[in-house]
């Protein structure tokens, strides 16, 4: 079943270390807003992303989502109002399932108990709060808006306005940061009995303020020895908690807390991305949108789709990246489906290179699956290339 992904390309400040695109312009928020409604009419109305040779073959199921994720940005600088308007427009033009998951990215500062309140009686039924640190030190460093004791009492509101699944983000392997500090840390985070934790190691991507600061010699990161033992660490502690490490970067209090919307994207469950540079796939092709709010409502107010750029992926294409996203994941790649679907017997094929992983010790084979080991999945974004 197909997801829904929703770019709120705002923030009311920007983080040093964040390559998403974002605007620090909340004046242009509901101009936004009303480009975005037009946005999901063009699409369900006209089906241009789609060759016209194809539009009846998949009309009839083109439109039915079981999953829906307003992230940014920083979705929580919307009103309570706008989200409301924005979801009566999906569920004009689109089928949602019962049983909907539908995610909504805050940040701690932005909402208090009658913001989750309010959202909660909209559907969204999924929270993940951007906390990344219970630190204050740490929190003024990743230049987050939020502090420890805003973070807190956002936990709390939230669960008290009736939130039954709330997603951490949390991060570490940061500049001159102890293992053990890593793991206090953690310790505060599962005491709220959280339904899901992203736990990532900073990233510096490329034209951020980290990434000049760290060219300027300003900070300097763990190496790969330390940054392996992060991991490791990492997920022993949350598995001793009850914690599933069901992917990289993500652990779940059950597979019923699995995010079913980020699944979509590792085993090439089609998707549909509204809003500016967001992303789309339909099984074999991806399309993109500008990464311009003011190229977007430009754009979209000519009665056009803000589509800048697509590409079709060949088999060959579509079975790499299978291969490399389901060794990311403890599911693993089940190999009669992987046949199946592109024609690729990876036992004949691979055969001496799985053989070779799996003495190694980073992955291992199971009721048709081939999947990674902890220490395989330490390495997962090599795993596929080695």
């Amino acid at each position: 079943m197909k997801g829904i992904y929703l770019h709120i390309p705002f923030c009311l400040s920007k983080c040093p270390y964040c390559g998403f695109y974002s605007i620090v312009q909340p004046g242009s928020v509901e101009a936004f807003v009303q480009a975005l409604l037009e946005e999901i009419r063009f699409i369900a109305t006209n089906n241009p992303p789609l060759p016209p040779g194809e539009r009846d073959r998949v009309r009839a199921d083109s439109w039915t989502f079981d999953t829906v994720y307003f992230g940014g940005g920083t979705p929580s600088v919307l009103h309570p109002k706008q989200i409301e308007i924005i979801i009566k427009q999906i569920n004009r033009y689109f089928i949602l399932t019962d049983g909907i998951e539908s995610t909504f990215e805050a940040n701690p500062g932005d909402c208090d108990y009658n913001y989750f309140q309010e959202i909660f009686g909209l559907g969204i039924n999924r929270l993940n709060l951007g906390v990344q640190s219970f630190d204050e030190k740490t929190l003024r460093f990743l230049g987050r808006r939020h502090t420890a004791v805003q973070a807190r009492k956002a936990i709390e509101d939230a669960r008290q306005a009736g939130f039954k699944n709330i997603g951490l983000d949390l991060m570490y392997c940061l500049p001159g940061q102890g293992i053990d500090c890593w793991l206090d840390m953690l310790a505060v985070a599962i005491k709220y009995s959280p339904e899901h934790l992203s736990c990532y190691q900073l990233a510096i991507e490329d034209k951020t303020p980290f990434a000049i600061e760290l060219q300027k010699g300003t900070f300097f990161l763990p190496d790969e020895e330390v940054q392996h033992d992060f991991f490791i660490r990492t997920a022993e502690f949350l598995e001793a908690n009850g914690y599933i490490h069901y992917e990289v970067s993500n652990f779940s209090r059950g597979e019923e807390y699995f995010s079913r919307h980020n699944q979509k994207y590792w085993d090439h469950t089609p998707y549909l991305g509204i809003g500016p540079s967001a992303h789309s796939f339909d099984g074999s092709k991806r399309w993109w949108n500008c990464r311009s709010v003011t190229d977007y409502i430009s754009i979209l107010s000519q009665g056009k789709l803000p589509i800048q750029g697509q590409e079709i992926l060949t088999t060959a294409q579509l079975s790499l990246e299978r291969f490399f996203l389901g060794l990311r994941t403890k599911k693993g790649i089940h190999l009669q489906t992987f046949m199946e679907r592109y024609s690729q017997d990876l036992i004949q094929e691979k055969g001496k290179e799985l053989l070779r992983l799996q003495e190694e010790g980073l992955i291992y084979a199971q009721d048709g699956y081939i999947r990674p080991t902890l220490a395989g999945l330490a390495v997962a974004d090599r795993l596929a290339l080695m």
